[in-house]
């Protein structure tokens, strides 16, 4: 009944372009975590649709699409991201879409805190997109923010802003950037009733789903490289990323989840701070951001570039499981002569090869990568359908891919656009 997609990775995978498909299948799109942190873009005919706060589920006229309690609802962008999609002609959206009165509030002023933090960090910041999503998940574990039935429901919730608003003025010293809380809570207000057609008691709503057998896609935010638990800590998003961050994040019946599918690059890339083993740091990073156009849907950031490692894949799967993955952006590796894996890593100090992934940062920015070097294909793979198709050197690094992580490949990225994927 419920599928549930899910990035391997440091993110930036390409999970918007599977939920795309699969949504075609399903009654319910859902968003479990994450914030307007997130980027998915979806091609269709030469036109891009970027969702960052939405479920892209809106693609499809008959899917309804919920934003969970999991996820830090900013409200501003919300229906900006709504407005903009409308006028890219998607019918029907607001009658589709849901959000649940349980989000917490991603507010300005976290945005604001955010910026502030990362400057006093200097050299060693995280390297967040300034979105202000640690600072909103932070205030919810504080009991200290708003949640979306505040807004709707109690005229006091403007104080609780204020309150937090006292709160960030002490830490950093009066100084909060320019930020004006009286201007967000009158701009609240002013959403207040444009958003409460939206707003919905999402455990009563899934619950009647399940009952009906309605078909669940869950479209998860970020990755398991990045979730706050098993991620690359400190360097890691504020909520977790991972099959256990969606049943925190939505109440669906655990015994009805069908599937549970892992999407991973050809290559590897990273936005922001933290060690990347496999980080390139010559003509192959080159090629692969000029190529593979590595840029941030959010933050518009240059991507660091490196080889696909199967080491952090492998752990990925011992964290969430995968029933079948999703290979992308294949094609990007259409010109290598050769291209390199990693397959293990070595301790910097002993030499000995280290038995899964390191929790230390500091460990694994110093170890050294293990490499297999396989035969490019030199073939042009866009557009193909039929893994039967690609070039053998093409199949072998799948078939690679498979043997090493024991979880086979089902859809394979070869472009960009919505039907370019090849299936088994």
């Amino acid at each position: 009944m419920a599928t549930i997609v899910l990035g391997v990775q440091w993110g930036d995978e390409g999970k918007g372009k599977l939920c795309d498909v699969l949504s075609s299948e399903v009654q319910i799109c859902a968003r479990a975590t994450g914030g307007r942190n997130c980027g998915h873009t979806v091609v269709i005919e030469g036109t891009s649709y970027d969702f960052h706060m939405l479920p892209s589920g809106l693609l499809h006229p008959s899917t309804i699409n919920l934003i969970g309690p999991g996820v830090v609802l900013h409200v501003p962008t919300f229906f900006s991201e709504l407005a903009t999609i409308e006028a890219k002609g998607i019918q029907n959206a607001q009658q589709r879409l849901k959000v649940s009165t349980r989000c917490a509030l991603n507010l300005d002023l976290h945005a604001a805190a955010d910026r502030l933090r990362e400057g006093q960090l200097g050299k060693n910041n995280i390297g967040t997109t300034g979105k202000g999503i640690g600072p909103a998940y932070s205030s919810k574990a504080e009991r200290s923010t708003v949640v979306l039935a505040d807004l709707l429901d109690d005229d006091e919730f403007g104080d609780r802003i204020r309150a937090m608003e006292r709160d960030y003025k002490l830490r950093y010293s009066g100084d909060l950037g320019g930020y004006d809380v009286e201007a967000e809570i009158k701009e609240l207000e002013n959403f207040r009733e444009k958003i409460r057609p939206f707003s919905m008691d999402d455990v009563e709503y899934l619950e009647e789903a399940q009952e009906q057998g309605k078909k669940i896609l869950v479209e998860g935010a970020q990755s398991v490289l990045l979730d706050i638990t098993y991620g690359t800590w400190p360097y890691v998003t504020s909520s977790s990323t991972t099959f256990g961050g969606v049943m925190a994040g939505l109440t669906l019946d655990y015994r009805k989840v069908d599937s549970v599918i892992g999407v991973l690059k050809a290559y590897t890339t990273r936005v922001g701070s933290g060690p990347f083993p496999t980080e390139d740091f010559g003509e192959a990073a080159t090629k692969l951001q000029e190529i593979g156009r590595e840029f941030g849907v959010t933050t518009g950031r240059r991507r660091r570039c490196g080889w696909l490692d199967l080491v952090s894949c492998k752990y990925s799967h011992h964290v969430n499981h995968y029933d079948a993955l999703n290979l992308t952006k294949l094609d990007i590796l259409d010109t290598f002569v050769e291209i390199k894996v990693g397959v293990a890593y070595k301790h910097p100090d002993t030499g000995e090869v280290i038995k899964g992934f390191p929790a230390s940062a500091k460990l694994l920015s110093r170890v050294e990568v293990v490499y297999k070097t396989l035969k490019g294909w030199n073939t042009k793979t866009t557009g193909i359908k039929k893994f039967s198709d690609l070039p053998k050197e093409a199949q072998d690094y799948i078939t690679f891919i498979e043997d090493f992580l024991g979880v086979k490949v089902k859809w394979i990225g070869c472009g960009p656009n919505r039907d370019d994927i090849a299936t088994r």
